[in-house]
């Protein structure tokens, strides 16, 4: 029920014979000092009532000005909870009219965005990507820019993102890579490459994500502390991706990026650029800076940061030992044996590491050399007598290395020579 004001005027209106749609306009523009903070919810629907389905009998043009005088009025109240409920309905009205909703699309785009708004204001983003989504992108009572369409699409996926759920945020983003093309706008740009580069990180496309992160660290529309943000989630991510040749690329880039000491986890950067052994302290401290899905267990049960980790040190073992026995490498990954042979295994399988298995003796064989990246191409072939031919050449290499330095002593010192060597 309207309050006495408010009812009173909108009688007047409706025995009124002349053009209506300037007395609505009017009476939305006095609303603040008819109505109360109480009853201007009731009061705002009444009004619409009275305009969109009271009989009031205003044309398109004229139902369409008070609309926008509607609109006007919400955003001059500043108030995030009216918005929503004077907003949604006057929606109801709008859509109860098959008809006429078609007429007043313009509108009700602009109450939708309006509720998004207000949805977002109160942290219900999810709520604010269900009511964007709403808002037709091609009609033929409205014609939609591709740059109007970026925008509201962007919203979208950093709404969806912000309840972490990248699927849906997916979903929108494949479709502003359609468009994305054909607009210049270097924030919207700015805002796909960040949405491109966090869903990539909440599926675990780690590498991609790295990548993007780091171009994006670039970028002078940001200040400078959000660069080194950007910079330091590009190394997390970095960190996060599975062990291997793709891996120490973004690695390398990022360790001979010029900003990266001053990071946080630089530390952390340079031992794994360097084939360092990780410590679990070290590997605690850098889990507490990462978010909640980079902490994610995989379907083994293990994080995703164990799970890096890991592999980073059974690499970093490789460049140690030549071969390794099933339990002292599983002692030193901090896991069982089988466990250590099937990670070794997988990523031999999956050319992340050079080497081959011998299941008899239970031992790792580790070759020199880096992994291609390509699957199948990190086994070694058993060679008979390999190690034994290694031998030789290291004691050939020594023997004329000694007679190396004995000529250079002769040339040199020819007396210290005959006084003290038989040659």
């Amino acid at each position: 029920m309207a309050s006495p004001k408010v009812s009173e005027a909108l009688a007047q209106i409706a025995a009124s014979s002349g053009d209506k749609g300037p007395a609505f306009e009017s009476l939305l523009g006095n609303i603040k000092n008819l109505s109360s903070p109480s009853t201007v919810e009731q009061d705002l629907a009444s009004i619409v009532d009275a305009f969109l389905g009271g009989g009031a009998a205003l044309g398109i043009v004229a139902t369409r000005s008070v609309l926008t005088a509607f609109i006007a009025t919400l955003k001059q109240l500043d108030n995030h909870d009216l918005w929503i409920e004077a907003g949604r309905h006057a929606l109801r009205q709008l859509e109860g009219n098959a008809q006429a909703a078609p007429s007043y699309v313009e509108q009700s785009a602009a109450l939708r965005e309006l509720i998004a708004t207000a949805h977002e204001h109160n942290d219900d983003f999810e709520d604010a990507a269900k009511v964007l989504a709403e808002i037709p992108m091609d009609s033929s009572q409205r014609r939609v820019g591709n740059e109007e369409k970026v925008r509201v699409w962007i919203r979208i996926v950093r709404d969806y993102l912000e309840v972490d759920d990248s699927t849906a945020a997916a979903t929108y983003l494949n479709k502003l890579k359609n468009v994305m093309h054909t607009v210049a706008d270097r924030d919207l740009n700015l805002h796909f490459k960040l949405s491109q580069a966090r869903i990539n990180d909440a599926q675990r496309e780690f590498l991609a994500a790295s990548q993007a992160y780091h171009d994006i660290s670039f970028s002078p529309a940001i200040a400078d502390e959000e660069r080194l943000h950007t910079l330091g989630m590009a190394v997390k991510c970095a960190v996060l991706a599975p062990a291997g040749p793709a891996r120490s690329r973004a690695l390398g880039r990022l360790y001979k990026d010029e900003r990266s000491p001053s990071l946080p986890e630089f530390g952390i950067l340079e031992k794994i650029f360097l084939d360092r052994l990780l410590a679990p302290d070290e590997v605690d401290k850098f889990a507490q800076a990462l978010q909640p899905h980079q902490l994610a267990r995989t379907a083994d049960g293990s994080t995703v940061l164990a799970r890096a980790v890991v592999e980073h040190n059974l690499l970093g073992a490789s460049r140690l030992y030549s071969n390794i026995d099933f339990d002292a490498l599983g002692l030193l990954l901090g896991l069982g044996a089988d466990r250590a042979e099937e990670t070794t295994a997988r990523m031999i399988e999956q050319g992340r590491l050079v080497g081959r298995i011998d299941q008899i003796d239970r031992v790792i064989w580790f070759e020199g050399g880096e992994a291609s990246g390509e699957k199948g191409s990190g086994r070694a072939e058993v060679v008979v007598g390999k190690e034994m031919r290694q031998w030789d050449a290291n004691v050939q290499g020594l023997a004329e290395e000694l007679e190396n330095v004995t000529n250079a002593l002769q040339r040199d010192f020819p007396e210290f020579v005959a006084a003290n060597l038989v040659v």
